[in-house]
Formats: structure tokens, C-alpha cells, sequence
């Protein structure tokens, strides 16, 4: 059985703390989390099944060195997908917001993550209810799911297990061939 490949991106390493704990729930299934800036195109491409997280900087930019990271993150990744041919893949994508601190762009990375993997022909998994949350725009809506995972770490920590729990039971058999 092929495992599952997760890459992340950070900024404070709450991304990388979630990532540690799906790789740990999953168990055999997966490799151990990657940040997505100390990864090759060809070490992302090897996997046909990933879980990907990514925080949402700012007014709704992903991590970067325009973000004032000291080294590349998703920012300077998620470029490198244009033109490849991700046909035969299936992802799920995970985001950690602030709904409260910033409303307005809440998880955003999980629809730009998502809208580049669509555009190279993956298959996206792992859509999310946006009840639950009180915030009042965001890229990774359609209708009233979020297009994948929505974490929120500073105002509701407590609800993160369950979510976590819930959504990799769905996104697991997805995931494996």
C-alpha cells in the first residue's frame, strides 16, 4: 500500500504541530510530515495520496518569504505546480485561521492550496460544514462547506481532537488505494 505524503507550511508551527498529529493518528499509513519549503516538485509529485496544511497570513496570503518567513513556504511551492500534471492524485488540505482576529479572509490558504490542485487535474476530499464557525468571508467556501479542514487554534482549541477525528475518518478511505 503507497502512504499518504503530508506536507505543511508554518509560521508559528501550529501547522506543523496538526500535521505531527494526523501522521501519528494515521499511523503506518502515512510518511512523516514534510514542510512543504524543504521539499522538490518530484518529492511532492511521488505521492498520489496527500494531506496538505498551510496557516492563513495576514489578508489571506499563504506563508512566504513575502511574509516575512525566513525561508520559502507554500508561497514559493505552489508555483511550481503550474504545468504539472497531477491527474491520478487525491489531496486533502487543511487550514489553520483566526475567525475572530480575521473574518474577513478566514482559512483562505485552503482555497488557493485547493485551486492549484485542481488546476492541475487532482481530485480534491475532505470538504468541511462551515457550522461551527462564525466568520464572515473566506476563499475556501462553496455554499456552506469549507473545501477542506478549517482549524482554529486560538479560538477553538478544544474543538480541534474531534474535528481532527471526524474528518480524517472521512478522508482516509479516500486516500488509500
Amino acid at each position: 500500500m503507497a502512504k499518504i505524503g503530508i506536507f505543511f507550511g508554518t509560521d508559528t508551527g501550529r501547522t506543523r504541530l496538526i500535521a505531527k498529529q494526523i501522521a501519528k493518528k494515521l499511523g503506518d499509513a502515512a510518511d512523516a510530515p514534510v514542510n512543504i519549503g524543504r521539499t522538490t516538485l518530484a518529492d511532492f509529485l511521488a505521492y498520489d495520496a496527500l494531506i496538505l496544511g498551510s496557516p492563513t497570513l495576514g489578508d489571506g496570503e499563504l506563508p512566504g518569504l513575502s511574509t516575512g518567513l525566513s525561508q520559502p513556504s507554500w508561497e514559493e511551492f505552489l508555483p511550481q505546480l503550474a504545468g504539472a500534471d497531477l491527474a491520478g492524485k487525491t489531496a486533502a488540505v487543511y487550514g489553520l485561521g483566526d475567525q475572530k482576529k480575521y473574518p474577513d479572509e478566514f482559512v483562505d490558504a485552503i482555497g488557493l492550496i485547493h485551486d492549484a490542485l485542481v488546476a492541475g487535474g487532482a481530485r480534491l476530499v475532505g470538504h468541511w460544514p462551515t457550522e461551527g464557525y462564525e466568520f464572515a468571508t473566506s476563499r475556501a467556501v462553496v455554499g456552506d462547506h469549507f473545501l477542506g479542514l478549517a482549524i482554529d487554534q486560538i479560538n477553538q482549541p478544544v474543538l480541534t481532537e474531534e474535528r481532527l477525528n471526524t474528518w480524517l475518518s472521512q478522508i482516509q478511505p479516500e486516500l488509500s488505494p
